[in-house]
């Protein structure tokens, strides 16, 4: 099996998978819609939960998974199994001391962290608001021991290529906090304790149901220290830089936090709400075909087949744009409606459905250069190259901090979200320069020309959606199902138009799809 057909099939399975946590992660944002609305609570843990998520985000897939699976992958072609299972329970073992560590630093200096992250009248000036961030950070700190371990046993499962445990976790975390809301909400003070209590259990299933995969993998992770292991300083030595490539990242998303403080109370919630939607394209299709290529890519640098790598990438980044840019032009479209059905209702009301989408509306501009991005970056990785990325994504950190301050007076949080993708198309456009640069062409006029095949099929599907979606009024209340199936037909008939088109204007990737579904009923019969 070729790596094109190889990626497309685990990108279905990481899909679907993905598609499945991703309903749940909507029907948890419903939930929570609808028991806190958008205000006091929402803002104090949405904050609170950011602190462990971007530590996670740091030490865990942001950093560890990307600089761990080129070296497994390389150890594993190089010097055999029995020296990559040594080197995965190292990489336990080490992360497991850290973690512990961070985790109680976390918990005590909580009452320090928030004020500095949220130093806005929004928040400082609302009684007991830092007070309750405080107490849900410290709840959910812990969260990032079982999480980063997570990610640990995602790296080695992806690496050994399975992909379907690491990406259905996710849907425990949704039903764990889901249960916890209706479980808990009316027996503990504050009720949004219930929600945070929800991410701890969920933590822990998400890491405990790994371990099965791992073991019928032959993957026994044990307690061994070996902190000389070769594979283990090699990892460490990709993993700083690429710890700072995170950090800025996050530290943009902190900033928006921060300067979100700084506007309107529920500016935070508007911008997570938003941002929550957004990441239903990118999690289903962009975060899966990125999840699935670092493993492909890591094997053909570690063989040295930089040609076909240059393929894979190609057809990686082209079958991203295929599925993301009919999502972005999508969400500009119904950005009102998606917002309606997803979280009107209970607490939350019209004007938070209208700041919302007007959030959303900012985010999805720069949905195909974030896609772009993720799907480039793992380039780099597998060939051992972390410091690259990070200096590119320090330029775009500080364009991001100066596109925030021109804009979030005129555009209120959206122009915190329009800053966020402004910065990402700069990203995208210095990491094709300098991977150019690196590898030599890449074939990327072949890759723009199918962009623009698919753009042009994207604007028509949304003159659809748009025809279609304006017939009702989408702020008042009642007539939800009526709402729900115009919103069902915009969604079902833009796809549908959207793939004849594909099909008249000849894009490459339906082709592909078509092929590879007629090879496997071939199969089946």
């Amino acid at each position: 099996m070729s790596e094109k057909a190889k990626i497309t099939k685990a990108f279905s399975v990481v899909g679907l998978a993905t598609l499945f946590s991703r309903i749940l992660g909507f029907i948890r944002e419903v939930v929570i819609a609808y028991f806190y609305g958008a205000g006091l609570a929402t803002d104090a843990f949405f904050v609170a939960f950011q602190l462990p998520n971007t530590f996670r985000r740091l030490l865990g897939e942001g950093s560890l998974t990307v600089s761990f699976i080129p070296v497994f992958s390389q150890t594993l072609i190089q010097k055999g199994r029995e020296e990559a299972l040594r080197l995965a329970n190292s990489a336990f073992t080490a992360l497991s001391i850290v973690l512990v560590a961070l985790s109680s630093i976390g918990v005590a200096c909580a009452p320090v962290l928030v004020p500095l992250m949220v130093p806005g009248p929004g928040f400082s000036d609302v009684p007991g608001k830092i007070e309750l961030t405080v107490l849900l950070t410290r709840v959910m700190f812990p969260y990032i021991f079982f999480i980063s371990l997570m990610a640990l046993c995602m790296g080695i499962l992806n690496a050994l290529r399975h992909f379907f445990a690491p990406a259905i976790a996710p849907a425990f975390l949704s039903v764990c906090e889901i249960l916890g809301v209706v479980l808990f909400y009316y027996y503990v003070d504050p009720p949004i304790l219930a929600l945070a209590i929800g991410v701890m259990v969920g933590g822990v299933i998400q890491l405990g149901f790994q371990i099965p995969f791992l073991e019928q993998k032959g993957v026994h992770l044990r307690w061994k220290p070996d902190f000389r292991n070769p594979g283990l300083l090699q990892v460490g030595r990709l993993m700083l830089p690429a710890v700072f490539g995170s950090a800025i990242y996050q530290i943009g998303l902190l900033i928006n936090n921060f300067l979100a403080s700084f506007l309107s109370q529920a500016s935070v919630s508007y911008l997570n709400y938003a941002s929550r939607i957004l990441e239903f394209p990118l999690g289903i299709f962009v975060f899966s075909i990125g999840s699935v290529v670092l493993p492909s890519l890591s094997r053909l640098a570690a063989s040295q087949e930089h040609d076909t790598l240059k393929k894979t990438y190609i057809f990686a980044f082209r079958l991203a744009m295929f599925v993301i840019i009919p999502a972005m032009i999508g969400l500009i479209v119904l950005r009102v409606p998606i917002t309606h059905i997803l979280f009107q209702r209970g607490s939350f009301t019209p004007e938070a459905t209208q700041q919302t989408a007007w959030a959303l509306l900012f985010y999805a501009v720069g949905l195909w250069a974030i896609a772009g991005v993720r799907v480039t970056v793992p380039v780099f990785y597998a060939l051992h190259d972390t410091q690259t990325p990070v200096k590119i994504g320090a330029v775009s950190m500080l364009a991001n901090v100066l596109f925030s301050l021109m804009l979030m007076w005129p555009l209120r949080h959206g122009g915190l979200a329009l800053a966020l993708s402004l910065s990402s198309m700069m990203n995208l456009v210095f990491l094709l320069i300098l991977l150019r640069k690196k590898l030599g062409p890449l074939g990327m006029r072949k890759a723009f020309e199918s962009a623009g095949r698919v753009l042009t099929a994207s604007l028509v599907m949304g003159i659809f959606c748009w025809l279609v979606s304006s017939r009702i009024d989408w702020l008042s209340s009642g007539a939800t199902l009526a709402k729900i199936l115009y919103l069902s037909t915009a969604i079902g008939g833009g796809a549908l138009v959207f793939g004849i088109l594909a099909f008249v204007l000849r894009c490459p990737e339906l082709g592909f799809l078509r092929e590879l579904y007629e090879k496997k009923r071939g199969k089946k019969d």
